[in-house]
């Protein structure tokens, strides 16, 4: 194991470790925000009520969306990263994942790619949009679904398509 696995695992079980005989359900309830639902409400809330942004938002999120679904699924075939919950047996996940490979960060990569949307459209929520987000990756590493590094390997992807959305529709 080189220098760089061996920390990202060294840090996985010291955030996994935080969540030992504690109660999760504020944990699991942070991770449900990343599921999409939450995502799909706030889309449908700026279309209804932004006149002047709604539209160009809309479409920003839904490109942006449609190009990051395909390369999250195309990435994580192509790494084929075991999640810390399949690869080590010392310890019990808090959830099961809903797919077989960790890297990147699916939950991650999605609040990221909404989080630089709304920052970009909406100033002002800058500071919260980006922490919210953060706290969603980090409650995939303390639920044991996740690595620290998919989750900035996740943060980056949803970023760069945001970037990448913003770009060709701006």
């Amino acid at each position: 194991m080189n220098l760089l696995s061996r920390t990202d695992t060294q840090l996985f079980y010291w955030l996994f470790n935080k969540t030992e005989g504690r109660n999760c359900t504020l944990i699991r309830m942070i991770s449900k925000t990343g599921d999409g639902y939450l995502y799909l409400l706030v889309a449908l809330l700026i279309y209804s009520f932004e006149q002047e942004k709604g539209s160009i938002w809309l479409y920003s999120a839904l490109l942006a969306y449609a190009m990051e679904l395909p390369l999250y699924v195309v990435l994580k075939k192509s790494f084929k990263r075991q999640r810390p919950c399949d690869l080590f047996s010392n310890f019990q996940a808090h959830i099961s994942p809903s797919d077989k490979f960790s890297l990147p960060s699916g939950h991650t990569a999605a609040a990221f790619l909404m989080a630089s949307l709304l920052a970009h459209f909406y100033p002002g929520l800058t500071p919260l949009v980006y922490c919210w987000a953060s706290v969603i990756g980090i409650s995939r590493v303390l639920l044991g679904v996740h690595y620290p590094s998919d989750i900035v390997v996740g943060a980056l992807l949803g970023e760069t398509i945001s970037l990448v959305s913003l770009s060709i529709l701006l």
